[in-house]
This record gives C-alpha cells, sequence and structure tokens, in this order.
C-alpha cells in the first residue's frame, strides 16, 4: 500500500486543485464525491456532512441573500436571492462539500494513528524551520479522537497527568517508503519539471 504521508500530500494537491476548476467540472466531482463517499464511507460521511451543515447554511445565506444581481423573485425583488448569489452559494458550498467528502475518504482508508504518522512525516522536514512536528501530530490525534467520537469527549481527562491517552496519542505509526512511492514521487517530480519549463 502507498505511504500514508504520500497519500495525504495527493490528497492536499486535490484539495488545492479543487479551487481552480470551473462550475461544471466543480458538479462533476462534487457528484463522484458524493457516490464514493456513499458507498466507501456512508456512517463517516454522513456524520461529518452534519456537522458542517450550519457552515452551509450560513455560506447560502450570505452569498444568495446578499449579492446583488438579477432577483430569482421579481415580484419579490426585497426578499428574493439573486441568481448570481445563488451560483456564488452553490459554488462555495460544493467545494466545501467536496472537501468535507474528501475527508470521509481519507479517514475511512487511513486510521488516525497512521494519518497521524503522515502528517508528522510531511512535517519532519520543516523542523529546521522551527515547525513542531511532534507536537502538531500529537494535537491532530486528539482533534480526530474529538472529531470521530459519536459523543464528544472530555478534553480535561486527555491533559489531566494520570491519563494514559497522550502517552498513547504520541504513538503514532511510522512507515517506510516502498517502491510505488518512489514511482508516484517520479511521476510527481516530473510533472513539476514539465509545468515549471
Amino acid at each position: 500500500m502507498m505511504h500514508s504521508g504520500l497519500l495525504v500530500f495527493l490528497w492536499l494537491l486535490a484539495v488545492a486543485g479543487l479551487q481552480f476548476i470551473d462550475l461544471g467540472t466543480l458538479t462533476l466531482v462534487l457528484a463522484a464525491s458524493v457516490i464514493a463517499a456513499a458507498r466507501h464511507a456512508p456512517a463517516r460521511g454522513k456524520r461529518l456532512v452534519k456537522r458542517v451543515r450550519f457552515i452551509l447554511i450560513a455560506i447560502v445565506i450570505l452569498f444568495a441573500g446578499f449579492t446583488p444581481g438579477e432577483a430569482i423573485f421579481v415580484d419579490w425583488p426585497a426578499i428574493s436571492p439573486s441568481r448570481e448569489g445563488m451560483v456564488l452559494a452553490y459554488e462555495h458550498a460544493a467545494r466545501v462539500l467536496v472537501v468535507v467528502l474528501f475527508v470521509a475518504l481519507l479517514m475511512e482508508y487511513l486510521p488516525a494513528p497512521r494519518l497521524v504518522g503522515a502528517l508528522h512525516a510531511l512535517l519532519r522536514p520543516l523542523r529546521p524551520l522551527g515547525v513542531p512536528a511532534d507536537r502538531v501530530a500529537v494535537r491532530t490525534l486528539l482533534v480526530l479522537r474529538f472529531v470521530e467520537a459519536e459523543k464528544p469527549p472530555r478534553w480535561d481527562h486527555w491533559i489531566s497527568d494520570d491519563s494514559n491517552d497522550l502517552h498513547e496519542a504520541i504513538a503514532v505509526e511510522r512507515q517506510a517508503f516502498g517502491t510505488l512511492d518512489r514511482v508516484v514521487i517520479a511521476l510527481l517530480a516530473l510533472s513539476t519539471c514539465v509545468l515549471l519549463w
């Protein structure tokens, strides 16, 4: 299986690329993400979408209600959302939904210790710049446990002196790079050189 750090890096590239696609492509990606999450991560996908529902509602209200443009309901222009605002609301809400579904799929295939180990591997080269890879990894694992829990756990239990959870959190999984990983890295490097050329 591919190295967790490489999977997370590819995931980050996909999320970054999502910001540059047009509306039609975004719709296709959204549909594909919904289908993939419904098939491979139904419970986690529903839970994560439910937790961002108020953000989605706020996006729709802010963009659809306050963007100037042509009123959809011409008989009630004072309370009607604009067509331009609805397009913007859909675009921003769709990007949020796709990212959330990407997170659900990533977490479905990478258990929390491997996911945090991947983050640790990605941040390790930044240590000379003062980035505390160990601290970021541990805090990320605590956040993931909070997000994954059906009932939010008590944070004070995790940080108490007599708790073993924090010590357990530090034991993230480490992996070595395999042949497939080296091939993917080489292809990414080659693609970058071609784009920069």
